[in-house]
C-alpha cells in the first residue's frame, strides 16, 4: 500500500493539530486545573461547568454553537472583524480551538482530581520550610 501526496498532506496535518492542542492543553490545562482545586471563589461551579459541557453536549452540538459564536455574525466574531483579524471558522486556527474545547475537560478534570487528592498538608509543610509558591508546586529544593 502506496500513501498519496493527499494521505501524507493528512496525515502531517493530523500530527500539527495533535501536537499544538497538547501544547496548548497543557498550558491552560495545569493553571486552570490547580485554581479548580484550590478554590473557594463563588466562580468554581460556573467555571467547573463550563469545562465540562463537552461531555454533556454532543461534538455536533458544540460544533454549531461554535459556528454561531466566531463566525461572522456571532460575538466573537464579530469582535475579531472590528480588530481585523480573520474569523476562525474553516481555518486551521478555528480546528485548534475546536479540538482544544473538546478535549478540556480530558485534561483539566483529572489534572484537578489529582491536586485535590493531594490536599493541603504537603503544601503546609513546604511553607513552614521556607519554599515559595512555585518551589511547592515543582517540588524544587530550597537553596
Amino acid at each position: 500500500m502506496i500513501l498519496t501526496a493527499t494521505d501524507w498532506s493528512t496525515i502531517l496535518l493530523t500530527l500539527r493539530l495533535a501536537s499544538i492542542v497538547t501544547l496548548l492543553l497543557l498550558l491552560i490545562s495545569i493553571p486552570l486545573a490547580w485554581w479548580l482545586a484550590r478554590t473557594t471563589s463563588i466562580f468554581k461551579g460556573p467555571i467547573s461547568a463550563l469545562v465540562a459541557l463537552p461531555l454533556i453536549l454532543p461534538p455536533t452540538v458544540i460544533g454549531f454553537y461554535l459556528l454561531l459564536l466566531l463566525g461572522p455574525n456571532g460575538a466573537i466574531g464579530q469582535g475579531m472583524q472590528a480588530l481585523g483579524l480573520n474569523l476562525l471558522p474553516f481555518t486551521f486556527e478555528g480546528l485548534v480551538v475546536a479540538s482544544l474545547i473538546y478535549s478540556l475537560p480530558f485534561v483539566v478534570q483529572p489534572i484537578q482530581n489529582a491536586f485535590e487528592s493531594i490536599g493541603h498538608r504537603p503544601l503546609e509543610v513546604a511553607a513552614t520550610l521556607r519554599a515559595s509558591p512555585w518551589e511547592s508546586f515543582f517540588m524544587l529544593p530550597s537553596l
